[in-house]
Protein backbone atom coordinates (compact mmCIF):
# COMPACT_ATOMS: atom_id res chain seq x y z
CA UNK A 1 0.00 0.00 0.00
CA UNK A 2 1.30 3.32 -0.97
CA UNK A 3 1.56 6.04 1.61
CA UNK A 4 0.63 9.68 1.11
CA UNK A 5 -0.26 13.09 2.30
CA UNK A 6 -2.01 15.97 1.95
CA UNK A 7 -0.92 19.18 2.02
CA UNK A 8 -3.45 22.18 2.18
CA UNK A 9 -4.32 25.48 3.43
CA UNK A 10 -5.27 28.76 1.89
CA UNK A 11 -2.95 31.24 -0.77
CA UNK A 12 0.22 32.66 -0.26
CA UNK A 13 0.75 30.52 3.04
CA UNK A 14 3.47 28.40 1.80
CA UNK A 15 2.34 25.23 1.03
CA UNK A 16 4.80 24.67 -1.72
CA UNK A 17 8.13 25.76 0.46
CA UNK A 18 6.70 22.76 3.04
CA UNK A 19 6.71 20.61 0.86
CA UNK A 20 9.90 21.02 -0.64
CA UNK A 21 11.34 21.16 2.73
CA UNK A 22 9.60 18.12 4.05
CA UNK A 23 10.89 16.20 1.16
CA UNK A 24 14.56 17.67 1.00
CA UNK A 25 14.64 16.94 5.02
CA UNK A 26 12.98 13.14 5.04
CA UNK A 27 12.82 11.59 1.78
CA UNK A 28 15.96 11.37 -0.44
CA UNK A 29 15.80 8.11 -0.20
CA UNK A 30 12.17 7.33 -0.76
CA UNK A 31 10.42 7.36 -4.70
CA UNK A 32 8.19 10.24 -4.32
CA UNK A 33 5.33 11.46 -7.00
CA UNK A 34 3.75 14.95 -6.34
CA UNK A 35 0.35 16.27 -8.09
CA UNK A 36 0.52 19.39 -7.66
CA UNK A 37 -3.48 21.14 -8.20
CA UNK A 38 -3.50 25.12 -8.80
CA UNK A 39 -6.16 27.18 -9.37
CA UNK A 40 -6.55 29.23 -12.79
CA UNK A 41 -4.45 29.19 -16.06
CA UNK A 42 -0.92 29.02 -15.27
CA UNK A 43 0.80 26.67 -12.48
CA UNK A 44 3.73 28.62 -11.04
CA UNK A 45 4.38 26.31 -8.45
CA UNK A 46 4.05 23.17 -10.39
CA UNK A 47 6.79 24.49 -12.81
CA UNK A 48 9.07 24.71 -10.01
CA UNK A 49 8.57 21.45 -8.57
CA UNK A 50 8.74 20.15 -12.06
CA UNK A 51 12.39 21.63 -11.62
CA UNK A 52 13.22 20.33 -8.41
CA UNK A 53 11.70 16.42 -8.91
CA UNK A 54 10.74 14.23 -11.64
CA UNK A 55 6.89 13.37 -11.69
CA UNK A 56 4.66 16.31 -11.54
CA UNK A 57 1.30 15.79 -12.67
CA UNK A 58 -0.33 19.30 -12.32
CA UNK A 59 -3.85 20.07 -12.93
CA UNK A 60 -5.13 23.57 -14.12
CA UNK A 61 -8.91 25.27 -14.95
CA UNK A 62 -10.19 24.07 -11.67
CA UNK A 63 -10.55 22.56 -8.72
CA UNK A 64 -9.28 18.99 -7.71
CA UNK A 65 -11.93 18.89 -5.03
CA UNK A 66 -15.12 19.19 -7.23
CA UNK A 67 -14.77 19.93 -11.09
CA UNK A 68 -11.83 17.93 -11.84
CA UNK A 69 -12.04 14.82 -9.12
CA UNK A 70 -12.01 11.94 -12.18
CA UNK A 71 -9.10 13.51 -13.26
CA UNK A 72 -7.37 13.59 -10.11
CA UNK A 73 -8.05 10.13 -9.68
CA UNK A 74 -7.01 8.72 -13.34
CA UNK A 75 -4.34 10.70 -13.18
CA UNK A 76 -2.91 9.24 -9.72
CA UNK A 77 -4.05 5.77 -11.05
CA UNK A 78 -1.35 6.73 -14.13
CA UNK A 79 1.20 7.70 -11.87
CA UNK A 80 1.70 4.94 -9.73
CA UNK A 81 0.84 2.65 -12.57
CA UNK A 82 3.71 4.26 -14.40
CA UNK A 83 6.03 5.59 -11.95
CA UNK A 84 5.38 3.51 -8.76
CA UNK A 85 5.84 5.61 -5.82
CA UNK A 86 6.24 4.95 -2.46
CA UNK A 87 4.97 8.36 -1.34
CA UNK A 88 2.85 10.51 -2.67
CA UNK A 89 2.01 14.40 -1.88
CA UNK A 90 -0.65 16.08 -2.96
CA UNK A 91 -0.90 19.91 -2.73
CA UNK A 92 -4.06 21.25 -2.52
CA UNK A 93 -5.06 24.99 -4.32
CA UNK A 94 -5.45 27.00 -1.73
CA UNK A 95 -9.22 27.60 -2.74
CA UNK A 96 -10.16 23.92 -1.93
CA UNK A 97 -10.85 22.10 0.50
CA UNK A 98 -8.84 18.95 1.55
CA UNK A 99 -11.54 16.23 2.55
CA UNK A 100 -12.77 15.58 -1.12
CA UNK A 101 -9.25 14.86 -2.18
CA UNK A 102 -8.97 12.63 1.16
CA UNK A 103 -11.71 10.34 -0.19
CA UNK A 104 -10.24 9.75 -3.29
CA UNK A 105 -7.31 8.55 -1.92
CA UNK A 106 -8.48 6.40 -0.03
CA UNK A 107 -10.78 5.42 -2.60
CA UNK A 108 -7.97 4.62 -4.77
CA UNK A 109 -6.59 2.28 -1.70
CA UNK A 110 -3.84 4.44 -0.50
CA UNK A 111 -2.77 5.18 3.44
CA UNK A 112 -3.84 8.52 4.12
CA UNK A 113 -0.52 9.09 6.44
CA UNK A 114 -1.89 12.96 7.29
CA UNK A 115 -3.81 16.00 6.02
CA UNK A 116 -1.43 18.97 6.89
CA UNK A 117 -3.37 22.65 6.66
CA UNK A 118 -0.16 25.02 6.62
CA UNK A 119 -1.60 28.41 8.25
CA UNK A 120 0.02 31.23 7.83
CA UNK A 121 0.72 32.88 11.27
CA UNK A 122 1.59 36.79 10.42
CA UNK A 123 -1.23 36.84 7.95
CA UNK A 124 -4.19 34.95 9.56
CA UNK A 125 -6.31 38.18 10.26
CA UNK A 126 -6.37 38.37 6.93
CA UNK A 127 -7.98 35.20 5.69
CA UNK A 128 -9.27 33.88 8.42
CA UNK A 129 -13.23 34.38 7.81
CA UNK A 130 -13.13 33.38 4.70
CA UNK A 131 -15.14 29.94 4.43
CA UNK A 132 -12.66 27.68 2.54
CA UNK A 133 -9.64 28.60 5.02
CA UNK A 134 -12.49 27.34 8.12
CA UNK A 135 -13.06 24.23 6.01
CA UNK A 136 -9.80 23.93 5.34
CA UNK A 137 -8.52 23.73 9.05
CA UNK A 138 -11.55 21.39 9.76
CA UNK A 139 -10.59 19.02 7.36
CA UNK A 140 -7.18 18.37 8.81
CA UNK A 141 -5.82 16.12 11.38
CA UNK A 142 -1.87 18.39 11.74
CA UNK A 143 -2.28 22.07 11.50
CA UNK A 144 0.66 23.92 11.12
CA UNK A 145 1.45 28.06 12.25
CA UNK A 146 3.84 28.51 9.60
CA UNK A 147 6.20 31.77 9.61
CA UNK A 148 6.29 32.16 13.61
CA UNK A 149 9.83 34.37 13.42
CA UNK A 150 7.58 36.92 11.71
CA UNK A 151 4.94 37.36 14.98
CA UNK A 152 5.38 38.09 18.75
CA UNK A 153 4.26 35.92 21.10
CA UNK A 154 0.92 37.46 21.82
CA UNK A 155 -0.02 37.16 18.72
CA UNK A 156 0.77 33.54 18.31
CA UNK A 157 -0.99 32.56 21.13
CA UNK A 158 -3.94 34.78 20.04
CA UNK A 159 -3.94 32.80 16.34
CA UNK A 160 -2.85 29.76 18.04
CA UNK A 161 -6.42 29.97 20.00
CA UNK A 162 -8.57 31.17 17.19
CA UNK A 163 -7.61 28.12 14.96
CA UNK A 164 -8.61 25.79 17.99
CA UNK A 165 -11.84 27.35 17.74
CA UNK A 166 -11.96 27.04 13.73
CA UNK A 167 -10.97 23.39 14.43
CA UNK A 168 -13.14 22.78 16.91
CA UNK A 169 -16.62 23.75 14.48
CA UNK A 170 -15.58 22.73 11.25
CA UNK A 171 -14.19 19.57 12.30
CA UNK A 172 -15.47 16.98 9.78
CA UNK A 173 -18.27 14.49 10.83
CA UNK A 174 -19.72 11.70 9.87
CA UNK A 175 -23.02 12.29 8.56
CA UNK A 176 -24.37 9.17 10.13
CA UNK A 177 -23.50 9.26 13.37
CA UNK A 178 -22.41 13.13 13.83
CA UNK A 179 -18.84 11.59 14.90
CA UNK A 180 -16.09 13.75 14.24
CA UNK A 181 -13.84 11.72 11.03
CA UNK A 182 -10.58 12.91 13.31
CA UNK A 183 -10.74 12.54 16.96
CA UNK A 184 -7.49 13.98 17.34
CA UNK A 185 -5.37 16.48 16.00
CA UNK A 186 -2.07 17.91 16.31
CA UNK A 187 -0.68 21.60 16.29
CA UNK A 188 2.86 22.06 15.57
CA UNK A 189 5.12 25.92 15.01
CA UNK A 190 7.35 26.32 12.61
CA UNK A 191 9.12 29.14 10.31
CA UNK A 192 10.67 28.43 7.06
CA UNK A 193 7.86 25.46 6.59
CA UNK A 194 10.36 22.99 8.22
CA UNK A 195 8.13 20.15 10.27
CA UNK A 196 9.38 18.47 13.03
CA UNK A 197 10.72 14.83 12.15
CA UNK A 198 7.53 12.47 13.94
CA UNK A 199 5.36 13.20 11.49
CA UNK A 200 6.61 11.03 9.34
CA UNK A 201 7.76 8.23 11.51
CA UNK A 202 6.41 4.76 11.03
CA UNK A 203 5.51 4.58 7.16
CA UNK A 204 5.65 1.15 6.74
CA UNK A 205 4.71 -1.06 3.26
CA UNK A 206 2.67 -3.81 4.51
CA UNK A 207 5.20 -6.65 3.96
CA UNK A 208 7.14 -4.36 6.37
CA UNK A 209 4.48 -4.37 8.70
CA UNK A 210 3.98 -8.02 8.73
CA UNK A 211 7.48 -8.58 9.08
CA UNK A 212 7.87 -6.47 12.10
CA UNK A 213 4.99 -8.18 13.81
CA UNK A 214 6.56 -11.20 13.29
CA UNK A 215 9.67 -9.97 15.41
CA UNK A 216 11.08 -12.33 17.87
CA UNK A 217 11.30 -9.26 19.77
CA UNK A 218 7.69 -8.79 21.03
CA UNK A 219 8.14 -7.39 24.45
CA UNK A 220 11.33 -5.03 23.33
CA UNK A 221 11.49 -1.08 22.43
CA UNK A 222 13.09 -0.17 19.43
CA UNK A 223 14.33 3.30 19.97
CA UNK A 224 15.33 5.42 16.96
CA UNK A 225 16.35 9.14 18.61
CA UNK A 226 13.25 10.36 20.58
CA UNK A 227 10.89 7.59 19.17
CA UNK A 228 10.17 4.33 19.99
CA UNK A 229 8.15 1.18 18.67
CA UNK A 230 6.17 -1.40 20.56
CA UNK A 231 4.90 -4.65 19.53
CA UNK A 232 1.51 -5.61 21.42
CA UNK A 233 -0.34 -8.91 20.43
CA UNK A 234 -3.78 -9.25 20.70
CA UNK A 235 -5.10 -12.00 22.25
CA UNK A 236 -7.21 -14.84 19.54
CA UNK A 237 -10.23 -13.86 18.09
CA UNK A 238 -10.86 -10.57 19.98
CA UNK A 239 -14.30 -8.72 19.05
CA UNK A 240 -13.80 -5.64 17.11
CA UNK A 241 -15.35 -3.56 19.55
CA UNK A 242 -12.24 -4.45 21.47
CA UNK A 243 -9.52 -3.05 19.13
CA UNK A 244 -11.81 -0.35 18.47
CA UNK A 245 -11.74 0.73 22.47
CA UNK A 246 -7.70 -0.05 22.11
CA UNK A 247 -8.00 3.00 18.71
CA UNK A 248 -9.83 5.69 20.50
CA UNK A 249 -7.86 5.82 24.03
CA UNK A 250 -4.66 6.47 22.57
CA UNK A 251 -2.69 9.12 24.50
CA UNK A 252 -1.52 12.38 22.43
CA UNK A 253 2.49 11.02 22.33
CA UNK A 254 1.03 8.06 19.61
CA UNK A 255 0.71 9.19 16.24
CA UNK A 256 0.75 6.11 14.90
CA UNK A 257 -0.54 2.85 14.71
CA UNK A 258 -0.06 -0.38 12.01
CA UNK A 259 -1.01 -3.80 12.61
CA UNK A 260 -2.95 -6.75 11.75
CA UNK A 261 -5.77 -8.15 13.44
CA UNK A 262 -7.91 -11.15 13.66
CA UNK A 263 -11.63 -10.58 15.52
CA UNK A 264 -14.14 -12.71 16.11
CA UNK A 265 -17.25 -10.81 14.24
CA UNK A 266 -15.16 -9.81 11.16
CA UNK A 267 -14.91 -12.73 8.37
CA UNK A 268 -11.35 -11.45 7.20
CA UNK A 269 -8.03 -10.25 8.67
CA UNK A 270 -7.73 -6.57 8.74
CA UNK A 271 -4.95 -4.04 8.18
CA UNK A 272 -5.18 -1.46 10.97
CA UNK A 273 -3.37 2.26 10.21
CA UNK A 274 -3.54 5.06 12.74
CA UNK A 275 -2.31 8.17 11.66
CA UNK A 276 -2.88 11.31 14.19
CA UNK A 277 -6.28 10.29 15.04
CA UNK A 278 -7.02 8.60 11.35
CA UNK A 279 -8.16 5.42 11.49
CA UNK A 280 -9.23 3.04 8.62
CA UNK A 281 -9.05 -0.72 7.87
CA UNK A 282 -8.24 -2.76 4.80
CA UNK A 283 -9.29 -5.93 4.57
CA UNK A 284 -6.34 -8.90 3.96
CA UNK A 285 -7.65 -12.16 3.35
CA UNK A 286 -5.05 -13.95 2.60
CA UNK A 287 -3.12 -13.08 5.85
CA UNK A 288 -2.71 -16.09 8.16
CA UNK A 289 -0.32 -14.94 11.00
CA UNK A 290 -1.13 -13.31 14.68
CA UNK A 291 -3.27 -10.37 15.65
CA UNK A 292 -0.89 -7.67 16.79
CA UNK A 293 -0.47 -3.82 16.75
CA UNK A 294 2.55 -1.78 16.37
CA UNK A 295 2.31 1.76 18.44
CA UNK A 296 5.16 4.41 17.61
CA UNK A 297 5.34 7.38 19.24
CA UNK A 298 7.89 9.00 21.59
CA UNK A 299 8.12 7.72 25.02
CA UNK A 300 5.83 5.39 24.94
CA UNK A 301 5.19 4.11 28.42
CA UNK A 302 4.46 -0.01 28.40
CA UNK A 303 1.92 0.65 31.37
CA UNK A 304 -0.44 2.89 29.22
CA UNK A 305 -0.67 0.18 26.68
CA UNK A 306 -1.07 -2.43 29.04
CA UNK A 307 -3.54 -0.59 30.89
CA UNK A 308 -5.91 -0.30 26.86
CA UNK A 309 -5.55 -4.35 26.52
Amino acid sequence: MISSFIITGFLGVGKTTLLINTIKNFFNDKKIAIIVNEFGEVGIDGKILKNVYSEVLEISEGCICCKLSEEFEKGVIEIIKNYQPEIIFVETSGTSEPFPIFLSLQNLRTSVEGIICVIDTKNFDKYKEHSTAKYQIGGSNILVLNKIDLVDEQTLQKVKQEVKEIKEKFNIKNVLTGEPIFKNYTIYETKFGVLPKEIFEGLYKIEDIINIGQSAYPSDHIVKDSFSQKIVYLPENVEFSYIDKILSNLPENIYRVKGVVKAKDVPVPLLVNYSFGDLSYTEMPEYKGKSFLIFIGSNIEERKLIQLN
